[in-house]
């Protein structure tokens, strides 16, 4: 028999059983309601909505599960944006259970008595690691930059190069972040090719700085070229203003040609500006190392307390940064370095392995640095190859897989599988086919 639409049960019906009295009557209700409007739309279609409880406890079931969910990285891709980019090593996790469970000396000096800066835990081992005389830390590196300018900057003129006016993931556009910060932009040279004679040419008493921008995902392949830091340092010292450099990832320890903090430094930068949850390893920041004077201009500027990070950011990188001190300790135990430079043959094991648990096949594949870091970088990789219907039930199981679909076939790249990944990976191959 068909049910119709004048069957159903009010909402009062449905909160009255046994099923669901017990529970929270606000997520009851809300589970009550959605089964209902379900129901609605099923019978207007002919079918029949079965038992409403039932569908209301379901309701409830997905209300409670958390929406923010670890999930499997199985594309190749390493520092994948959507899905959180850099996984954190267990000693930075160590630190944020420690840090989180209780209270913290967050902002106090436990040998003064007195109230201290959150910024004091973390300088002496940025500028260990980086030469620089002073440091601070922000949520991002998007926030690095803004506070940059806006302290050093507001209401004069900075110079950078039309071939690193770039835009970024999620719309994060350079000229744009100059106008939030209260400069004014002047552009120099050409979008293919800029000279440091370009620079010097439009300085003047209005020039609070110079800025160098990575391109970080872009790049200009063919007749192009842009100053070397070196020649930007010379430039900005006969002039007198002080030069931003703006590395994006910063890899403290080497990754290919991905400029180092360190070695911008060195060079001469004034100010040096990079991500904390790139190719460093650790979790969402923005990192400001250079001069003590300037540091200390950004540090008291107003927007500082807006863009500050908060305890547990801080404790992760923490964590982070004392295993760079080691960098062969590092690259074992920083996912991220991990996974970029791990040989071929072993990710080839993994998915070997993992092949031979599931019936599939080994492929050869080339993974990504991603992150915006290193976009012309292939990294050699082998991938386990199933049926291509399996993408979906693999992204909605749990926890969720999500990999790669190509030439008709489902990939599982295993150089951003851990080894212990790969039996659940197994696993969760299974349940999808069943």
């Amino acid at each position: 028999m068909s049910v119709e639409l004048r069957d159903l049960p009010s909402v009062d019906v449905l909160l009255r059983d046994v099923r669901l009295a017990s529970e929270a009557r606000p997520l009851a209700l809300a589970a009550a309601r959605g089964a209902l409007a379900r129901a609605r739309e099923e019978i207007r279609l002919g079918v029949d909505p079965g038992d409403l409880v039932e569908r209301a406890l379901l309701e409830l079931s997905a209300a409670r599960m958390p929406r923010l969910r670890r999930t499997i990285n199985a594309t190749g891709v390493v520092l994948h944006t959507n899905l959180g980019r850099a996984p954190l090593a267990e000693v930075a996790l160590a630190r944020v259970v420690e840090v989180g469970r209780g209270y913290s000396n967050l902002e106090f000096d436990l040998r003064e008595g007195a109230r201290g800066s959150r910024q004091d835990h973390l300088a002496d081992l940025l500028r260990r690691l980086t030469g620089a005389e002073a440091a601070l830390v922000v949520n991002n590196n998007a926030a690095a930059v803004l506070l940059a300018l806006a302290a050093l900057a507001e209401g004069r003129e900075v110079v950078v190069s039309r071939g690193e006016l770039i835009e970024i993931g999620d719309g994060f556009r350079i000229p744009d972040v100059l106008a939030r910060s209260g400069a004014r932009l002047v552009e120099v040279g050409t979008t293919n090719r800029t000279r440091g004679a370009d620079y010097e040419a439009v300085i003047s008493p209005e020039t609070a700085l110079l800025l160098r921008v990575h391109q970080s995902n872009f790049r200009v392949v063919g007749f192009g070229g842009q100053p070397r830091l070196e020649q930007l340092v010379a430039v900005a010292r006969r002039r007198g203003v002080p030069l931003v450099d703006d590395l994006g990832s910063g890899a403290v320890v080497p990754v290919e040609d991905e400029p180092a903090p360190a070695a911008s430094i060195e060079a001469g930068a004034d100010i040096v500006c990079f991500s904390g949850d790139k190719l460093l390893g650790g979790p969402q920041a923005g990192i400001v190392v250079g001069r003590a004077d300037l540091v200390e201009r950004l540090r008291r500027h107003p927007l500082q307390r807006a863009l500050r990070a908060d305890k547990l950011t801080l404790a992760a990188l923490e964590g982070t940064l004392a295993l760079l001190l080691d960098p062969e300790r590092a690259t074992r135990e920083i996912p991220v370095l991990r996974m970029l430079h791990e040989p071929a043959e072993t990710v080839r094991a993994r998915a070997q392995r993992l092949a031979g648990l599931v019936g599939g096949e080994v492929e050869h594949t080339v993974a990504r640095v991603g992150g915006g870091a290193l976009p012309l970088a292939e990294l050699p990789s082998f991938a386990c190859a199933v049926e291509e219907g399996l993408a979906a039930a693999l992204r909605v199981g749990e926890p969720p897989v999500v990999a790669l679909v190509r030439g008709g076939r489902t990939l599982l790249d295993c150089r951003t599988l851990t080894d212990a990944e790969v039996d659940e990976v197994a696993a969760a191959v299974r349940t999808a086919r069943s």
